[in-house]
Formats: C-alpha cells, structure tokens, sequence
C-alpha cells in the first residue's frame, strides 16, 4: 500500500518521513548536522554541503518502510510563508523532492519549514483536528520565535500568519549562548534542560514586551553577569528557561486577549523542555507534541504530503 513521503533539510537536521496509506503516524529519521565542537551553528554553504552527504543515507534507512510505493513527495522550501523568505539549505530538499517526483511520476507539494512544525506538533498531539478552524501556535527553535495564528487554507492545508515574534534574540540563539558560557555542546537545549532541573529556582522574571513581540537579548546579558557573580551553572541555567518561559507566557497572554479564547500548540525545538511544558500546559492547557516531533523533523511535511492528496489542496 503506497504512502506519503516528506522531506526537510533545515539549519539543523536533515530528515525524511513517510507516512504510509492507513497509517497512524509517520515513520521518520533524522540527522542532526555536525557542528564543530565550540561553534555555534553553521554557514548556509556548509549546511547544504552536509544535507547534501546526510540525505541519501536517510532515504535509504527508509527503504522498508516505503515497499510499498510513493504516491505523492512533498519537501519544505524556505522557512516562513511570506514574501521574501528564503533559505539554501532547503533547496537541498526541495531538489531532490523535484527529482523523486519525476522519476516516479507522481505528484509533488511544496510547504514552509513552520508549516511542517505546526503539522507536527498536531500530530504528535494527536489533535489534527484543530485545523479546520483557527488556533494560535507557537514556533520556538534556534532560529524562531514566532506566535502564529494558524487557519485553515484549501490551497495549502493551513495558513500560519506571524502575529508576535521577538525583536531581538530568539528563544533558541539565547538557549545556546547561555549553553555555551556553561560549557555545554550545541545544540545546547537537550544539556540545559536537566542542569536547571537541579536548581533550587524560585525565580519570578519579567517579560519585556511590546506588545504581542519579546525582548529576550537582555536574558544573556543578565545570564553573563551571574556567571561572573559565581552563581551555579544550575540556577544559571534555570534562570534562562524560566526568562523563556515568561516571555512566551505574556505573549501568549497578549493574544489570546487579542484573538480570543482560542486553543494554543507550541512547536519547535525549545518547546521540548519539560518545564515550560508543564508551565504552559497548566497556564493554558497547550497542546504539546512529544520530543520526536518538537525540534526540526519531516513528520509534519509528510503529513501535509497525505492531505494534500486526499483533499485536493494545490
């Protein structure tokens, strides 16, 4: 029985999945790509060199799985919907997506790398219902924090409009700063996350808003000055995430005034970490996929690929 394979090859990972006809969910894999120890991320020429290296073998760790044929492909093609975005390292999986499709002569779909995201978090959530109608989403990774509200789109499934971003820093940068003034490997956010977990915490910062958009720079300033108090990394570390966590929080508070009572998922990369899980799970009852699904994957392209197909989209 054919299924449905997606393609990402973002600033971080390369990654393929392919749900099959019938299928619950997708089966994915994925590879982070090497960063030099004390570097914090990658050239874009660099990036589409590594994708160029990981793709192939990632296509073939799917070879089981897809016996039993592909019906349509589909690849994220630059970041963001909205003029102007862009990025090289999605033309590695976009190219091949284009490929695949003409050999096999079968249909190809293009998205955004934040739709894939979004689509994720809904299925890992298991909620994919939401989007036949409005909610807000959040992608919050190394390169994005944005607030999104999301609304179904028959052209291209659903439609993700920026509503709140930061100004500044974003939500992962600062993760990743901090993670290195602590000595921790990038990406930092997998290490940083049990180090605050031995914290004693009890911290309480302000956001600095603007609105429904963030200020997140003078979190490392403030990280910096610890770190050169003495303070332990462990409440160092606690300090960052529960400044990330304030942040998001008033954002979140400033749209749904805004927008209304609508539901709230978080997406991406940062939005793993447990204790801004529990946070915003409590505070507004989030949606939240598991970790497989949060940092950058291709389980949400292949599921848009599926939709595509069964509803027609263009």
């Amino acid at each position: 029985m054919s299924g449905y394979l997606g393609l990402d090859t973002s600033n971080y990972t390369t990654s393929a999945a392919y749900w099959a006809a019938g299928a619950d969910k997708p089966e994915q894999v994925k590879q982070l790509l090497p960063v030099k120890a004390g570097e914090m991320g990658l050239r874009q020429s660099d990036a589409v060199f590594h994708h160029t290296r990981q793709l192939p073998d990632i296509l073939e760790r799917l070879r089981e799985p897809m016996a039993g044929g592909v019906a349509a492909v589909a690849a994220s093609d630059r970041p963001q919907q909205k003029d102007g975005s862009y990025m090289p390292c999605f033309l590695v999986g976009a190219g091949a997506a284009r490929q695949l499709g003409a050999v096999l002569g079968v249909p190809v779909y293009f998205f955004t790398h934040q739709q894939g995201h979004v689509m994720a978090a809904l299925t890992g959530a298991e909620c994919l219902q939401l989007r036949r109608a409005p909610f807000l989403a959040f992608h919050v990774s190394g390169g994005t924090t944005d607030a999104l509200l999301v609304e179904p789109d028959e052209s291209c499934i659903i439609r993700c409009r920026v509503v709140g971003h930061s100004l500044d820093l974003k939500a992962g940068q600062l993760i990743d700063r901090v993670g290195g003034m602590l000595g921790l490997p990038f990406p930092a956010g997998p290490a940083l996350e049990p180090l605050a977990l031995q914290a004693q915490g009890g911290y309480r910062p302000r956001a600095v808003l603007r609105g429904s958009d963030c200020h997140l720079s003078g979190v490392e300033n403030q990280c910096r000055d610890r770190l050169n108090r003495g303070e332990p990394p462990a409440e160092i570390a606690r300090f960052c995430l529960d400044s990330v966590g304030a942040a998001i929080e008033g954002m979140t508070e400033a749209l749904l005034t805004e927008y209304g009572d609508l539901p709230v998922v978080y997406a991406g990369g940062v939005m793993s970490n447990s204790l801004l899980k529990q946070r915003f799970t409590d505070r507004f009852g989030g949606r939240f996929a598991p970790p497989v699904y949060s940092a950058d994957n291709a389980a949400g392209i292949a599921c848009l690929c599926r939709l595509a197909v069964e509803e027609g989209a263009r």
